[in-house]
């Protein structure tokens, strides 16, 4: 199951309360909310044991550094349900980063969680056409909305300085000094 499906299925069970309110039926429309909220109670609370547990092993000393937490953060979907259930353990800085580096070739540049904008730096590849521009900034829209959906706005950062090309003095043939021969 992808994030893109657990974002249908969020869409779908919408779908479903509204058509049952429509029905005018309201004890159906009550107990169908009820059971959403349920359900959504039950596997939080699964969720919140989960982090606990692997947070437990990720400090211990014993365990390697990135650990099974580091994968779970890692994942679009486990972290599309801690982020919706308030669980995530990391900032929303560190969520977008984590967030950023599963789209190749693109960097953080400039980060502002209060106005929910992120600019990235794109590294060309591609045809070197705003359309691979347009495509990678997308990919990264898309999965900073799963990882830090308080990030509204995702922009390509500015173009920075262009590096100077480098300059080779040599001696031309034919030229040699007697100081070099």
């Amino acid at each position: 199951m992808s994030a893109a499906t657990g974002e249908a299925a969020g869409r779908r069970v919408e779908e479903i309360l509204d058509r049952l309110s429509a029905a005018g039926d309201p004890k159906a429309t009550a107990s169908a909310e009820e059971l959403v909220r349920v359900l959504m109670d039950f596997y939080g609370a699964g969720l919140a044991r989960a982090v606990e547990l692997l947070s437990a092993q990720a400090h211990d000393p014993e365990r390697p550094a990135a650990g099974p937490l580091a994968e779970l953060l890692d994942d679009q979907l486990v972290t599309g349900l801690l982020v919706l259930h308030d669980l995530h353990p990391e900032d929303v800085t560190a969520r977008v980063e984590r967030a950023v580096r599963q789209v190749p070739g693109a960097s953080v540049a400039a980060l502002d969680t209060a106005a929910g904008v992120l600019e990235v730096r794109l590294d060309g590849s591609g045809c070197g056409c705003s359309g691979s521009t347009d495509s990678a900034r997308e990919a990264v829209a898309e999965v900073v909305a799963v990882f830090a959906p308080e990030i509204t706005e995702v922009r390509p950062a500015p173009p920075g300085p262009k590096e100077p090309a480098l300059l080779q003095i040599g001696v031309r043939p034919g030229l040699v000094s007697a100081e070099v021969r």
